[in-house]
């Protein structure tokens, strides 16, 4: 299955296919359960993480409504598009920063998704 390709048979793009909103959109849903399996790690830690789990519930909430905007090509409204993708941008930067802040290889691992994700939001705000 590729988001890429539904979104390329949506009947308004046409030729106005947007391959790093596409992608932007795929890894903005990945991050969102990235960023929830981490939370849900970080409550089982022995440590005071409330503020991980908070962050990346957080972003979750956050990259998987950036996820939905995107893909949504009918009505297009541009501005609430660049909206969503600074939202995203902004959230991930901040999720991989605490997530940094910790030594668990699932934080490592989010905060990893979190910067390509937020890299991804970047791209596409250029071409949009």
């Amino acid at each position: 299955m590729s988001i890429h390709r539904m979104i390329q048979l949506h009947p308004q793009v046409g030729d106005d296919f947007n391959e790093d909103l596409a992608t932007a959109a795929r890894h903005a849903m990945f991050c969102a359960l990235m960023c929830t399996s981490c939370a849900d790690a970080c409550s089982a830690e022995e440590m005071d993480m409330r503020q991980c789990i908070r962050t990346c519930s957080d972003c979750a909430d956050i990259c998987g409504a950036t996820a939905r905007v995107a893909v949504r090509r009918t009505g297009r409204d541009v501005g609430m598009l660049r909206a969503q993708l600074e939202a995203c941008i902004t959230a991930c930067d901040l999720c991989a920063e605490e997530c940094a802040r910790h030594d668990h290889e699932h934080c490592r691992l989010c905060a990893e998704m979190c910067r390509e994700c937020a890299a991804d939001c970047r791209k596409a705000l250029v071409g949009d």
